[in-house]
């Protein structure tokens, strides 16, 4: 009966998040039972919560583009229904409208903290950004017409809309409904007009007059429209459709750009013909015919108090008979000077940026906004060179399409001040001298700051450090991989036939911030080992060479083990190593070839050793699929489809060169047979090609292991590996690129990047239809082996201090490895001593199988009896005085004992699976918990981080959950279904770290940064920027006596006269339906405080203060009638009383 209330107790509180058990009895230096493992475990269901936080980068597909020249803050519009707000550094804001339809306009509410977007499903939205995430506030959805321009004149409250139909109306954006107003297209054009004048493409009220409105139509028809008389002013017509419109600030005269590269300058005083035509970049042929252009999409015609020239800016025009009429190109002309600046990618808008927002003020403009497809760019207008400004924003992460990334937080506080230093160095230069003009918003470092840091592979083979402390992005430092190898020869013959487009693209990385240390992984089945140093270095690149591959003659037939279930000379299997980097025999063949000469490599990461995976017969290698380095052992060790490769990188050797068979010995869990050969198949030596959705029948297993028994618990491996793929037949010929490239080769092209790629997860070469097959039919209990193939991938490794046998009393060297059918192995590794490190050799030998999950094996981690994270031991950076001198190295080990004291020496290991997830007792190798983590789908990503003061394993699902499960005791704490899997980048570049946060690409051109951890959520709003900023709005100039004599002000009406319900009455319900914001009523309430409520009481503070003033004034007056009053009386008094004696007062 005690026992069974011990039990009871025991299922209770592991409940309430603690593994329950005695107190821990057993003597230092003995090994822990389960029952002396008592974690009190803090994490609650409460400290989770995800949220979205920053988004870096370029917005993907932009679309316009808006500033607001008084709040200084920039918009960009996107296809995707994105809104990027941004200001000074780290005053970035990202907004997404619901509907996801692409933003086709933006206009800022000048100085007033608001924005307008119409959107291609013709629905406008008024935002709120007097707040830190900005919010709609209203919509008008447009039921009968489409939308096609939008203007909202400066410190007014009625937008114009025009609409395909040619159409414009007006909507008045506090209320956000539409008036009864209306300028109908038959009433703008000439009744004898028989032809539709087609879509409104702008509106623009003329600088000398706000009640005059200016219509452009694409057939070229401009018309000024008499908003008070409801009448035409004058109609313009020209052969040549029109993009855009431009007026001259006096308003007297207007620029037009047209289809043909032409510009046309207007004069009011005479509309019936323009009094000048010019083709910038067109010329009159011999023939006497005029050169074609490319159609100017947008003019923007300015003036400057510094020069009586005005500025005439626009994109396109150039002749298409020219060579550079290809490229994009902006032209500035300024007088007779003609400046034609080209770009590397289509022209999306520009803007032209002015010191002052009244469109009938001298302009003087000082810089020209640039949004490109893929890139943004500013161009100073004040220099003679027309030099562009550095961009604050880390626009450029897509330079080069991104491959894989990696988050690290927590980092050491030297390193980002470091790499700063040697990076600052790559810059360019030939900038503008002058400050970053969009400085609008506020921004502060936040409280709770820490240094991170991000880095991402790219397919050009080069490597980007980030800088991501406090939710901003800055370049640090740019690694280029590609320099360590020589020029692609192109008489390589058939390997250059089989390489890659992108061969130096990265495919993983690993970083020790501790010892600066930097490994990366090339999809040429290459990697390199840098070491940080702060001097210049003039040294050679130590190269090795190793075969990693399986011949199809060393392949087993039944009959050979038709009576033996294993195999019986695993030596037989074993790839072979080659210690001659200049072999050039034909197994040595790469299409990369390390440099053989002194290289010059300037301070920074600089390579000291490359290792290759050798071609067999003339066919490329597996990539590799796993790495982890260790700075404290000297050890790098990386695995792939066909085995696992250990290097001594302080020696320069190759410790081991084995196939994952050879790992399991004589141990091996799986009964491994092949099936009967096909008749009249013809087998051929090296890689195989790879069929579509089709696996290999050739090579397979007999039998599940389904009643496999690996420390008491039934076992079923759910993952496929990599396929061998269909034999060749000789002499056939030879099928595509992509079925040559070898089996689990995923083609990766120079447009392919992580964003792109159909997915091939390391471990596999199946499509994601057959993956979720092999799911389906590895959870049954009568699943057979005969559809899975020999081949075994090595999907993750770890280096650590652990126990390699449940003998073992003292913790030793350790490599951790996980495979693509659920087994876990461990090796233990001795290695010698400081003193004797670069002489004795490092050995090592596997302890066989100790563990078997669902799915691959995707991560390793390691806590103490108390459950905190045990790091691995890892070596002090140091810098050598002297570089000819042996590298004194400073250790720093992390060992279980540090921490076990009172439980005996032990330490748990959490192992993590695409399905499943065990935490285990070493040395004892006991399973103290395993959680099922999920069943339909399976996991993409999963780690163990620190969140709260503990530790936690965060993992993401295929079907898009986020969960995180409390450690040891693998409770679930959050399950979120957060991001549908879509596209395959999310699941490339998906990565956690601690602190509760993770990223991953939610576009080619775009790093999104969410939060898990509800700390980090209440501190987010600390964190952000302010977009709005209290700023008083700039006076309009006065003109002077004689310019406002001779009409030269500008005549200002009430709009509200002419557009309002009174006087223009309601508009049709069946036209546009006005939406509430996402909050429905409440928030139409609470507008009260936002935007439009800050109008309102704006207006009723200014009229209020002009009561008061009248009133001060009025009070004045008399105060100074009184006064002088008063003056006239006391003269009067002091003239009688002047001659007078004092005695005759």
């Amino acid at each position: 009966m005690k026992k069974f209330r011990k039990v009871l107790d025991g299922l209770s509180s592991s409940s309430q998040g603690a593994v329950a058990s005695p107190s821990c009895s057993s003597a230092a230096g003995t090994p822990p039972t389960p029952q002396d493992i008592h974690v009190h475990e803090t994490l609650v269901s409460e400290n989770f919560h995800i949220c979205k936080t920053v988004r870096h980068g370029f917005p993907y597909k932009p679309t316009c583009l808006a500033f607001d020249p008084v709040q200084k803050i920039l918009a960009i519009g996107s296809r995707t229904g994105g809104i990027r707000i941004l200001g000074r550094p780290g005053v970035d804001c990202y907004s997404q409208h619901e509907s996801g339809a692409a933003v086709l306009q933006l206009q800022f509410l000048i100085n007033e903290g608001a924005l307008v977007t119409a959107c291609a499903d013709d629905t406008l939205h008024l935002w709120n950004l007097r707040q830190r995430r900005p919010a709609i506030l209203h919509s008008l959805k447009f039921n009968r017409e489409r939308i096609t321009f939008c203007h909202l004149p400066f410190q007014s409250k009625w937008l114009y809309v025009g609409t395909e139909r040619g159409n414009t109306h007006i909507v008045n954006v506090e209320s956000f409904v539409l008036s009864g107003y209306v300028i109908m297209w038959n009433k703008a054009i000439e009744l004898a007009t028989k032809a539709h004048p087609g879509p409104v493409v702008h509106l623009s009220d003329s600088p000398k007059d706000e009640c005059k409105l200016l219509i452009g139509f694409e057939s070229g028809t401009v018309v000024q429209w008499d908003l008070r008389a409801k009448k035409v002013d004058f109609r313009i017509y020209y052969d040549e459709a029109i993009h855009s419109v431009s007026w001259h600030h006096e308003g007297k005269q207007f620029m037009c750009s047209h289809s043909d590269g032409s510009l046309t300058m207007w004069n009011l005083r005479n509309t019936a013909r323009p009094i000048q035509i010019t083709y910038p970049h067109g010329k009159i042929l011999k023939e006497g015919r005029k050169e074609s252009c490319k159609p100017i999409l947008k003019v923007e015609y300015k003036t400057s108090r510094n020069s009586s020239e005005p500025y005439i800016i626009f994109s396109g025009g150039l002749s298409y008979d020219k060579v550079g009429g290809r490229r994009p190109t902006l032209t500035i002309m300024h007088g007779k000077a003609v400046t034609v600046l080209e770009m590397d990618h289509p022209i999306v808008e520009f803007l032209v940026l002015c010191d002052t927002p009244y469109s009938n003020e001298i302009q003087d403009p000082y810089a020209v906004v640039l949004l490109l497809e893929k890139d943004f760019i500013m161009v100073d207008l004040t220099q003679r060179n027309f030099p562009i400004f550095e961009n604050p924003y880390p626009m450029d992460i897509h330079e080069s399409p991104v491959t894989c990334t990696a988050y690290f937080a927590e980092c050491p506080p030297d390193i980002i001040p470091v790499l700063y230093s040697v990076g600052a160095k790559q810059k360019k230069t030939g900038y503008s001298h002058k400050e970053w003009p969009v400085s609008g918003g506020t921004w502060t470092l936040g409280s709770q700051t820490y240094p991170e840091v991000i880095v991402t592979g790219h397919a050009d083979g080069t490597v980007k450090f980030w800088d991501a402390s406090a939710i901003t992005l800055q370049m640090l430092y740019k690694l280029k991989t590609s320099k360590v190898f020589e020029n692609p020869n192109a008489g390589e013959g058939r390997a250059v036939e089989l390489v890659e487009e992108d061969p130096y693209a990265i495919q993983m990385v690993s970083w020790c911030p501790q010892s600066r240390l930097f490994c990366v992984v090339g999809i040429s089945a290459h990697v390199i080992l840098y070491r940080f140093s702060k001097h210049e270095a003039n040294t050679e690149i130590v190269s090795l060479e190793v075969r990693l591959q399986f011949d199809s003659e060393d392949v087993i037939s039944p009959s050979e083990t038709e009576n033996n279930p294993c195999f019986s000379d695993p030596s037989s299997h074993s790839p072979q190593m080659s210690g001659s980097p200049g072999n050039n025999s034909q197994d040595s063949l790469h299409y990369l070839k390390v440099k053989n000469r002194p290289v010059r490599m300037p301070p920074g990461y600089q390579a000291e050793l490359v290792v290759q995976l050798q071609w067999v017969d003339r066919e490329p290698p597996q990539q590799i699929t796993s790495l982890d380095i260790n700075s404290a052992y000297g050890l790098l060790a990386f695995g792939s489809c066909n085995g696992l490769v250990m290097v001594d990188y302080i020696q320069k050797t190759i410790l081991m060169c084995v196939s994952t068979l050879d790992l399991y010995g004589a141990a091996d869990p799986y009964q491994r047979l092949t099936r009967s050969p096909r008749k009249n198949r013809q087998s051929t030596s090296g890689l195989t090609e790879l069929s579509d959705n089709q696996v290999s029948m050739d090579m397979e297993r007999s039998k599940s292991p389904n009643s496999d028994h690996v420390n008491g618990h039934c076992t079923s491996p759910t993952s496929q590996p990599c396929s061998m793929g269909k034999s060749r037949i000789p002499g056939a010929p030879e099928g595509s690129r992509l079925t040559r490239r070898g089996p689990g080769r995923p083609p990766f092209r120079k447009a392919q990047s992580a964003a792109c790629m159909e997915i091939s997860l390391p471990v596999s070469s199946l499509t994601e239809e057959s993956r979720e097959n092999s799911f389906s039919r590895s959870r049954s209990s009568s699943v057979s082996s005969i559809d899975r193939d020999t081949k075994e991938a090595v999907t993750t490794l770890q280096f650590g201090e652990s126990y390699g046998r449940k003998a073992d009393s003292l913790p030793t060297a350790c490599l951790w490895v996980g495979t693509s059918l659920g087994v876990v192995l461990l090796l233990p590794i001795s290695i010698p001593t400081e003193k004797e490190r670069l002489e004795e050799p490092v050995t090592m030998g596997p302890s066989g199988t100790i563990l078997m999950l669902k799915g691959s094996v995707l991560c390793f981690s390691f806590l103490d009896c108390g459950g905190t994270l045990i790091q691995s031991p890892y070596e002090v950076w140091q810098e050598p005085e002297d570089p000819d001198e042996p590298r004194r190295r400073k250790l720093v080990n992390l060992s279980p004992l540090s921490s076990q004291e009172a439980c005996g020496d032990g330490h748990l290991a959490v192992v993590c699976s695409e399905k499943q997830a065990k935490v285990i007792l070493m040395p004892t190798q006991a399973v103290l918990f395993t959680h099922n983590v999920t069943e339909s789908s399976f996991l993409l990503r999963a780690d163990v981080v620190s969140v709260c003061n503990s530790v936690c394993l965060a993992c993401f699902c295929a079907n898009g959950h986020v969960m995180t499960l409390s450690l040891p005791s693998l409770r679930l704490l959050m399950d979120t279904n957060y991001l549908p899997l879509t596209d395959v980048r999310i699941a490339r570049t998906f990565v956690f770290t601690n602190g509760g946060q993770a990223l991953y690409l939610t576009s080619p051109t775009e790093i999104q940064r969410i939060a898990y951890s509800q700390e980090m959520t209440d501190n987010l709003q600390d964190m952000l920027g302010e977009l709005f900023t209290p700023i008083e709005t700039p006076e309009a100039q006065n003109k002077g006596f004689l310019k406002g004599f001779f009409g030269g002000n500008t005549q200002t009406f009430d709009r509200e006269e002419l557009f309002g319900e009174a006087a223009a009455g309601k508009a049709s319900r069946s036209l546009a339906q006005h939406i509430p914001g996402p909050m429905g009523l409440e928030n139409v309430r609470a507008a009260a405080g936002g935007v439009v409520g800050d109008l309102a009481r704006a207006r009723i503070a200014l009229e209020q203060r002009g009561e008061r003033l009248g009133e001060l004034e009025e009070r004045t007056t008399l105060m100074l009638k009184s006064a002088e009053t008063f003056s006239t009386h006391a003269h009067q008094v002091m003239l009688k009383h002047k001659d007078k004696k004092w005695y005759q007062l």
